[in-house]
Parts: structure tokens; C-alpha cells; sequence
């Protein structure tokens, strides 16, 4: 499946799960919502998540993203994380939430709680994408 493609389907399609591997191996998977930055995929967690830790170490991701509905149209997108701490990530938050949600109704609040909450960008450089074709 050619990026721009697997992008197209993110920007429309939030929900997935991300795949990062524990230090012995074993993969560690979690729920996430995903946005678009450019070429880039994009997902909000707290710096103290088993995500971040296995990424510190190990930067390979692999995503599979799904509808809303879950049954039906979904992507795997392999690819490295980069990790954005605050302060530096603060206004890439906002433009994560901007692209996902729209307007929020309280900035300052929302900014208060990505401080309290320890949060951290994953900006994920997409390196293949599929299925090509379904079985």
C-alpha cells in the first residue's frame, strides 16, 4: 500500500493499536488515537507509559488502524518513533487535538492538564504500509 494512502486512511480513521516490543521480546500493544502531522503519524501518551519506556529503547513501531465501526477497512503502517517531551511538545499537542477534534472549549485547562499528566508526543515516521491486496 503506497504511504500517502495509509495517511489518507489515518486522517479519516483515529483508532488503533500500537505495537512496541518489551526489552525480552514480547510485544507490548495498546490502544491509541492517531492524527496526521505532515508525514508524519501522531499519537498523545504520559511520559510514564510501557510504551515509552520499550521506545527509549527500541524506536520501531508497527500500527493497526481500523474504522470506527471495527469490522471492515483497517491499515498496518510500520515505521520509527521519535518522542517529544514538554515543553517542547506542547503545541504539537494542541495540534494533534486541533486535528482530531477541532476547537477545544478551555486551552489553558487543556494545556494544565498535559503538564499534569506528563504527556508526550509520538511522532511516528511511516516506512511501509499494507495489506496490498485482502485474502
Amino acid at each position: 500500500m503506497d504511504l500517502d494512502k495509509a495517511l489518507d486512511f489515518l486522517r479519516a480513521n483515529h483508532n488503533a493499536v500500537l505495537l512496541t516490543r518489551h526489552r525480552d521480546g514480547r510485544p507490548q500493544m495498546s490502544p491509541v488515537t492517531v492524527g496526521i502531522e505532515d508525514d508524519h503519524i501522531v499519537v498523545s501518551t504520559r511520559e510514564t507509559a510501557a510504551k515509552v519506556r520499550n521506545l527509549r529503547r527500541d524506536p520501531h513501531v508497527s500500527l493497526c488502524a481500523f474504522t470506527g465501526a471495527f469490522y471492515g477497512d483497517w491499515i498496518q503502517v510500520d515505521g520509527t518513533a521519535e518522542i517529544i517531551s514538554l515543553p517542547e511538545a506542547m503545541e504539537q499537542l494542541v495540534t494533534y487535538y486541533r486535528n482530531i477534534s477541532g476547537e477545544h472549549p478551555d486551552w489553558p485547562d487543556y494545556r494544565a492538564a498535559m503538564i499534569r499528566e506528563r504527556r508526550v508526543l509520538l511522532r511516528i515516521t511511516p516506512t511501509k504500509a499494507g495489506p496490498d491486496h485482502h485474502g
